[in-house]
């Protein structure tokens, strides 16, 4: 597959409208209300090194979420009924997007967080923009790496190589999607590839 055949099948899903009509959005909002400061400038570093361990911690908790009753109840969230389907058909291109039911819980939450949790309304409009920008450089860095593309550059192919590994190698290990096993690293999640067994459940988490 060539990185063009790959943005034509990935514009064809909704995740990806969805996160940049977003991006626009808050773009368009954080343009229209000014009140430009240094912490403006400042959130965006800071989100770029927050925004490994938040993927780590999703894809720990939530995707790799088992399947528990409570109450009575059984709680299986239908992220986490996705990604197991995810891990069984690693190269079904169809079912690898965020599904569209999480964007009904996160937009609205995202919005709320900038709305409320930031002194100015403008600095809460920068989050916005960059939470929607990471959003769809995750989905598409995601995508990529499960296409027959290959990497041209050793950064990328770092990155490939990482998510790669958790999928064929051992889920229990490097979590991390849209950086080079950053958060993993500090985290302990980065083992030595050679040290590490295959597990009989990287396709079927859970055993299920």
């Amino acid at each position: 597959m060539t990185l063009a055949q790959a943005r034509r099948h990935f514009i064809r899903h909704a995740s990806p409208w969805i996160l940049a009509a977003f991006l626009l959005i808050a773009l368009t909002a954080r343009f229209a209300v000014g009140d430009w400061g240094l912490w403006d400038l400042l959130l965006v570093p800071i989100m770029l090194v927050v925004f490994p361990f938040f993927e780590w911690i999703l894809h720990v908790a939530i995707l790799h979420w088992r399947p528990r009753k409570i109450a009575g109840v059984t709680i299986d969230p239908v992220v986490a009924r996705s990604h197991r389907w995810h891990h069984a058909h690693p190269r079904d291109l169809e079912n690898l997007f965020i599904p569209w039911q999480a964007f009904v819980t996160l937009l609205p939450a995202f919005t709320a967080i900038a709305l409320f949790a930031f002194p100015r309304l403008g600095l809460g409009l920068t989050f916005l923009s960059v939470i929607a920008a990471l959003g769809l450089t995750y989905e598409w860095t995601h995508f990529l790496i499960h296409t027959d593309y290959r990497p041209k550059t050793l950064l990328y192919k770092a990155v490939w190589r990482n998510h790669r590994l958790h999928h064929y190698r051992n889920e229990h290990y490097w979590f991390t999607v849209t950086t080079t096993g950053t958060a993993d690293r500090v985290l302990g999640t980065y083992p030595d590839p050679s040290k590490v067994a295959p597990s009989p459940t990287a396709k079927a988490l859970h055993s299920l």
